[in-house]
This record gives structure tokens, sequence and C-alpha cells, in this order.
């Protein structure tokens, strides 16, 4: 199986309030808009709010949305100004990553990072003679 391309599709409670989170708060850029729903670039990846297939009740989601940014301090500063909660400031954690918590408005976790200039994925991986 060859997969070629990949998306987080999220069913929310409210639309509108769910889309202007993603687009205004977060400040997502749109990579499409489609009748009942709006695709976001999220990095490499895409973010998908639909305003169909939910059930209108609340669903479990155990995992967490991973965005990573530049600067931690900036985003917090950026977020705070369109009031949003943080629920946990920046730490440096354990595995070296430097991650803030924030949830969207049905409460899925959405963790920011900001990888450090001495992380190992800042590393170039790719083969050198030398």
């Amino acid at each position: 199986m060859d997969i070629l391309s990949s998306r987080v599709i999220l069913r929310p409670r409210n639309y509108q309030e769910t889309l202007a989170f993603y687009r205004d708060g977060l400040g997502l850029a749109i990579a499409r808009e489609y009748p009942g729903g709006t695709v976001f670039y999220a990095g490499q990846s895409l973010v998908e709010v639909a305003a169909h297939g939910g059930s209108g009740t609340s669903s479990a989601f155990d995992g967490a949305l991973w965005l990573q940014v530049r600067d931690l301090d900036d985003a917090a500063a950026e977020l705070a100004l369109k009031g949003i909660r943080i629920d946990r400031s920046p730490v440096r954690e354990p595995w070296g990553l430097i991650e803030m918590w924030i949830r969207d408005p049905d409460g899925v976790p959405i963790v920011l990072v900001q990888v450090p200039t001495e992380h190992p994925l800042r590393r170039d991986s790719r083969w050198s003679p030398d």
C-alpha cells in the first residue's frame, strides 16, 4: 500500500466556532474550501474542519494535534492577544522539545512545539561523504 497524502479530519459540534479557531485564532492558511468544510495547511500536513459526518455530540479524542512553531514565546503572546486560553505554558520536556498546550473549542488537545537548535530533529540526516 502506498500512502500518497494524509490529513486529520475534525467533525466539531459547532462548525463556525471551530472554523474561526483554526482560521483566525491559530492563523492556519486555507488549502481549500468545499461546501461543508475547510481544509487548512498545517506544516507538512493538513487539518480539515468538516461540517458533515459528525454525530453532533462530543466524542473522545485521545490523541493530540502536534504543530511545530518557530518560537513558542511569540506564539504564546499571539494566542494571548487573541484570547485563546493556554492550558500549559512552554516547558522544555525531558526529550528536549519545548512544548505548550492549548485546546480547540471541542477540547481537542493541541501541542505547540518548538524544536531547539541543538535537538536531533534539527540535524541534517542526508548522507555525506565526509
